[in-house]
């Protein structure tokens, strides 16, 4: 393996960690600002008020994407077992 494919593969990494982790990330986004914006309104400074409803959320969201996750995850894993098997 020379240095162009190590950087490719590293590459491939850091994508599939962005596909996997993304979703729930946007997801926790978007919840802690609509929480956050309701609470200023509101003036409800509770700090645990914006725990529960993100870990229901991104929850929820997990489950949905648990195929797309498995299959980013089989796709990578069959790539490196190629390369692995083919020395490079």
């Amino acid at each position: 393996m020379d240095a162009l494919q190590a950087i490719d593969l590293a590459r491939a990494g850091l994508v599939l960690m962005l596909t996997i982790a993304g979703p729930m990330l946007l997801t926790s986004l978007i919840v802690g600002a609509a929480i956050g914006l309701i609470q200023a309104l509101t003036q409800v400074q509770e700090m645990t008020l914006t725990f529960v409803p993100k870990i229901l959320i991104m929850g929820l969201v997990l489950l949905l994407s648990l195929p797309m996750i498995g299959a980013a995850l089989s796709a990578f894993m069959m790539r490196i077992s190629d390369m692995i098997i083919t020395g490079g």
